[in-house]
């Protein structure tokens, strides 16, 4: 395994393999990894020849009160994970790589980035796009995969690389989740064993929805009123909302296209996402 943190060495790495016309795979990362991000690099070995993971906790997708000087970080616990799973280069720039002085031009995307997490969070899906956008011109992967617990981001990404003609496939992978259900996130670090076990609210009322939604409920209020009768743990709910898959617009009733059902909720001063999928089944 490489560890290259320049994008210059990057691509002389990059040319090697595609010489030898290998294909190539990317999972992007802020670090911290745990089994979600595994079963990414998972997939990527199933697919491709050669998978890349970058580790750089990108500043611009942070907001001026959140964490990103307290952000997770332990490069060479992931050093080692990354090495055990098989993956042939860790890409881990430093900030001036990716955001050189007097750096001005950011990726703006559009509809897909202003409900739910875009509500609450202004900018963050512009600073995701951006680094995304520059991770994918640094690697030019065939294939790159995300995880479906950032539902949003996923289709954010899609939508950027349908919009912009770039020839990589987005490959979205079932979201992880403990034992218990809570879906794997870095930040669960950061919450007490009381606070972890409040937080299982959201997973369950998700799941309790998603088991109306099997039995044959379509009206998409009754379908939030479960999931959220269950969420009286969590010390704030941002928002729970059941949104059609493509467009995140908000669903109609009856249901008659697949749909998520999307949270985020505050546990304590920890902020958890999570969702399910409403698939309907196919006639």
């Amino acid at each position: 395994m490489q560890t290259i943190t320049t994008v210059a060495e990057l691509r002389r790495a990059l040319a090697e393999v595609r010489s030898a016309d290998k294909r190539v795979g990317l999972v992007p990362t802020m670090g911290y990894l745990h089994d979600g991000h595994l079963a990414l690099v998972a997939a990527s070995r199933t697919q491709c020849d050669v998978t890349v993971v970058s580790i750089f906790v990108n500043p611009t997708q942070f907001g001026p009160n959140e964490d990103l000087s307290t952000y997770p970080r332990n490069f060479l616990r992931d050093q080692e994970l990354c090495r055990d799973a098989g993956v042939a280069i860790v890409f881990a720039p430093h900030i001036q790589e990716i955001y050189p002085a007097q750096f001005e031009t950011f990726v703006e995307p559009g509809e897909l980035a202003k409900p739910m997490c875009g509500a609450f969070r202004p900018g963050h899906f512009r600073g995701v796009a951006t680094v995304v956008g520059k991770l994918f011109n640094m690697v030019q992967p065939d294939v790159a995969f995300f995880g479906q617990k950032d539902f949003q981001q996923c289709a954010v990404v899609r939508r950027m690389a349908i919009d912009l003609n770039l020839p990589i496939k987005i490959v979205t992978v079932q979201t992880v989740r403990e034992p218990d259900g809570l879906a794997m996130s870095s930040r669960n670090r950061y919450l007490s064993e009381e606070e972890r076990r409040r937080g299982l609210a959201i997973s369950r009322g998700l799941f309790a929805a998603a088991d109306k939604f099997r039995s044959g409920e379509r009206d998409v209020e009754q379908l939030i009123a479960i999931a959220k009768e269950r969420l009286n743990t969590v010390d704030r709910l941002q928002y729970l909302e059941l949104v059609d898959a493509d467009t995140l617009k908000p669903a109609e009733s009856p249901l008659r296209r697949t749909a998520a059902l999307c949270a985020a909720a505050y546990v304590g001063s920890t902020r958890l996402i999570d969702n399910v999928i409403l698939s309907l089944p196919t006639p």
